[in-house]
């Protein structure tokens, strides 16, 4: 059998998301590192095929003790004809350990300092969207100032 040559893959959306910094609820040293949770207040996933708001959510970060940040967020996406969309995404941030520094105390980094990658999954009951519910889903993404942006692509 022979590989395809390059992965195929289609831009579904591009999920912004506004997050209250300010209000993040620190867990603590866990076992596998600090736990924080970062409330989602907001934000929009926009594409051909999707086009919704955040209504809510959270990320419960874990900052490993060798600098990586782990991410694993869940949403509720509410589309602009009322479907109600559970999403949810892993992934992980790096950089190196000067630039994480001045990550943990809010600075933006240049994109070129860090990786940010993750894989989504979505959860659908309304009939129009039952796509989504088996979509393989990968994303790329940048900080800013209030949030990252997330440029998801489905595989296949």
């Amino acid at each position: 059998m022979n590989a395809p040559s390059a992965l195929p893959h289609r831009h579904l959306a591009t999920l912004s998301l506004t997050v209250a910094f300010g209000e993040m609820t620190t867990i603590g040293p866990v076992p596998g590192g600090l736990r924080r949770i970062a409330p989602v207040t907001g934000g929009t996933c926009l594409g051909d095929r999707l086009n919704a708001t955040v209504s809510g959510g959270a990320d419960w970060v874990l900052n490993r003790s060798d600098g990586v940040m782990m991410i694993d967020v869940r949403l509720t996406l509410v589309t602009d004809d009322g479907a109600q969309i559970y999403l949810t995404y892993q992934g992980r941030f790096l950089a190196a350990p000067e630039a994480m520094a001045r990550f943990r105390r809010g600075e933006l980094l240049d994109p070129a300092e860090y990786s940010l990658a993750i894989t989504a999954r979505f959860e659908c009951g309304a009939e129009a969207y039952g796509w989504l519910n088996n979509a393989v889903v990968v994303g790329v993404g940048e900080q800013t100032a209030v949030g990252p942006v997330y440029r998801l692509y489905e595989i296949g």
